[in-house]
């Protein structure tokens, strides 16, 4: 489970510095076919590593800490807590393409809550990493389960893959749906179909 979670990540003193990243870019720019000195291209390799900073942002950020600050006057509420449409712009591991969707995000507390801006926030970090879709509905479930010891988790995340839409078969407009129930929302199929009712709307 919890190699789910953390995944492996490049140990900091094997990471490639920001000169390293740039001139990378340049290679690519050149293996293109383009000239990397052309006007046009001079400043795409400082703009391309600067995105890839703010897309992969994820891998700096602490799931554990976003859900450290919980509440436990709840006033006896254990039913379902739900976020939808949570946007999801993550990226494929195996062409860098990105995918973008929604999560649905739901649990049921036992003795304490998180802010719900936390939630969003646990999305956006697994997110902001090079991902499956399938891992990355995997990782939310099992933070939530992990921090939060809920009755049970429910994620969808409904996604467009644009390695799928723009390279290889060019099917356009096929979205991916991909669940992880557990707990209450696993053993229970009311429970269950109403997590799905109240998502999808």
């Amino acid at each position: 489970m919890d190699a789910l979670v953390t995944r492996p990540t490049l140990v900091e003193t094997l990471r490639p510095s920001r000169e390293e990243a740039l001139k990378a870019v340049r290679t690519l720019l050149a293996w293109a076919g383009d000239n990397p000195d052309r006007e046009g291209l001079k400043d795409t390799p400082k703009r391309v590593v600067d995105a890839y900073g703010e897309w992969f942002e994820g891998y700096e950020a602490d799931v554990a800490k976003e859900l450290s600050r919980t509440f436990e006057d709840v006033q006896g509420y254990d039913d379902m807590v739900l976020l939808r449409d949570i946007e999801v712009e993550s990226h494929c591991e195996h062409h860098m393409a990105p995918f973008l969707g929604k999560a649905y995000v739901a649990y049921l507390p036992t003795e304490k809550v998180v802010g719900i801006s936390k939630i969003a926030r646990v999305v956006e970090i697994f997110s902001k990493r090079l991902q499956t879709q399938e891992v990355l509905t995997n990782q939310i479930a099992y933070a939530l389960e992990e921090h939060l010891n809920p009755a049970g988790v429910a994620i969808l995340i409904d996604a467009e893959h644009q390695c799928m839409t723009t390279r290889g078969v060019h099917h356009r407009h096929v979205s991916t749906i991909t669940t992880r129930f557990t707990g209450a929302f696993k053993s229970d199929p009311a429970l269950m179909e109403r997590f799905i009712k109240l998502a999808k709307g």
